[in-house]
């Protein structure tokens, strides 16, 4: 019975391990390429597995991204609440800068946030589903204690705000294409240039508005309460 725990102990790690070679090779063809055009077998393939045996790990190839879509939550709201807590001018501008530039660097994480409503929550589990959606509401809450303590603004608006700014960012990211030949088009053709999207400044336009809108509302509203 002693020698039952380590080897049990022993099988977990590895588990865990292979888990995270999938996912890290998940990551890398991502990068790559869009989010939608890796399959499940270029995955297996890069790990060195049958298709067959990746199931054993993850019931699909969305449950995978999807996983990977929660930890890009968890890294993006950390990093959001480390610049938000070292910002001295706190307005609408600067937040939304903040905002913005910490999407903007992880174009991988702006194709997970497009592609996890349109198909990867729509191909997992229920349970795979209800995991993900409890991860990365953790981090909206997260975010939003933080915007309300600097911006006066209420949760039920903190919240838009994250909704906002991580919906747009996948959005953007999507139509700005980048690395494609739909981009180099777009840039060959002058006839064409109002389809080329640069994503941070418009996401700062966009965020700085709607702060500055919702503070404006919310002293209004507290000037005049039955207004």
């Amino acid at each position: 019975m002693s020698q039952a725990v380590p080897r049990r102990a022993r099988s977990a790690e590895a588990k865990q391990q292979r888990e995270r070679a999938i996912l890290d090779a998940a990551r890398s063809l991502g990068g790559e390429r869009s989010v939608r055009e890796v399959t499940l077998t270029d995955i297996a393939a890069a790990v060195g597995m049958h298709k067959s045996a990746m199931l054993r790990y993850f019931e699909t190839r969305e449950q995978i991204f999807l996983a990977l879509t929660a930890e890009g939550w968890r890294d993006w709201s950390r990093d959001v609440r480390t610049r938000l807590g070292e910002v001295e001018d706190i307005g609408p501008g600067p937040v939304a800068a903040v905002l913005a530039e910490t999407l903007v660097v992880r174009p991988f994480f702006c194709d997970l946030l497009a592609q996890a409503p349109l198909n990867l929550e729509r191909n997992v589990s229920p349970d795979a589903a209800v995991a993900f959606k409890k991860a990365a509401l953790a981090e909206v809450d997260a975010v939003r204690t933080v915007l309300c303590e600097l911006l006066a603004i209420t949760e039920e608006q903190a919240v838009d705000v994250v909704a906002t700014a991580t919906g747009m960012a996948g959005a953007l990211h999507q139509m700005a294409a980048p690395g494609t030949g739909l981009r180099s088009l777009y840039e060959t053709h002058p006839e064409l240039s109002h389809a080329l999207v640069d994503v941070g400044p418009r996401l700062v336009r966009v965020l700085s508005a709607l702060l500055t809108g919702m503070r404006t509302g919310t002293r209004a509203t507290a000037t005049h309460p039955h207004m």
